[in-house]
């Protein structure tokens, strides 16, 4: 049997987290910077312990008046610092809640920065690594954050997305761009399975873009996230593709 992991950004100061985890297995907490406070965070991981979701810290540039979506050209020391920062801070909160983190996956342009960019990914995976070198890496599959993440000796998670298209390339396409995000469930669900059981996804020139699918992302600040989350859960059991639980 196939397995899949469904993960969802959480902790951003919206209102249908708690609805979302009914049909996701890995919460990626906002951990103060983009979005999200030191209430909102322990408020996150005692929904995701409620649920059986599995936690993990979703880090991004301190830049909450752009949502952590903006390039900042940044030492890689202070790249690493602000990893750690904030992976550590949720580490924190999850102990005092008698759990412990699994994953850790960046956040908006932090993480499509790392896709792209070998150093900054191995800046994370290094940050990773030395909070804890058991935590999962969740990063674009294909991508040099994966890669990275491996050569650091951090187990990765290749991640794939239920809500947004896909260019020639394998990455994301700029959500600059008017065909960026997924709204139609149909779509969504269209790419999810086709990404799950054949390994490729179609960009938005029409070429098959061959394609890792270990966790499938859910944008829980979406127009339809709930409806998405809802609709693919419901179509993995459907296909009998086993979801992961924590």
């Amino acid at each position: 049997m196939r397995l899949i992991d469904i993960n969802c950004d959480m902790g951003e100061g919206l209102q249908n987290d708690e609805a979302l985890m009914h049909y996701i297995t890995s919460a990626n907490i906002a951990c103060g910077y983009h979005a999200g406070d030191a209430v909102i965070m322990e408020r996150t991981v005692e929904l995701a312990l409620k649920y059986e979701v599995a936690v993990g810290a979703h880090p991004g540039f301190n830049d909450k008046e752009n949502f952590g979506r903006t390039e900042m050209k940044l030492p890689l020391n202070e790249i690493y610092d602000l990893v750690v920062d904030q992976v550590m801070a949720l580490q924190q909160i999850a102990k005092k809640n008698g759990t412990a983190l699994r994953h850790v996956k960046p956040h908006g342009a932090l993480y499509n920065m790392s896709a792209k960019d070998p150093l900054i990914a191995n800046t994370i995976a290094k940050a990773v690594y030395a909070i804890d070198p058991q935590l999962v890496l969740f990063g674009l599959s294909g991508s040099h954050s994966i890669s990275e993440a491996q050569r650091s000796g951090l187990k990765t998670a290749s991640e794939v997305f239920a809500d947004r298209s896909y260019q020639d390339d394998g990455s994301l396409t700029p959500r600059s761009h008017l065909n960026a995000m997924i709204g139609s469930t149909e779509q969504s669900l269209q790419q999810v399975l086709q990404m799950v059981c054949e390994h490729t996804v179609c960009s938005v020139s029409g070429l098959q873009v061959p394609i890792i699918a270990e966790t499938i992302c859910i944008h829980g600040d979406g127009e339809h996230a709930l409806a998405f989350a809802e609709a693919i859960f419901q179509t993995l059991q459907k296909h009998q593709i086993g979801i992961i639980k924590e």
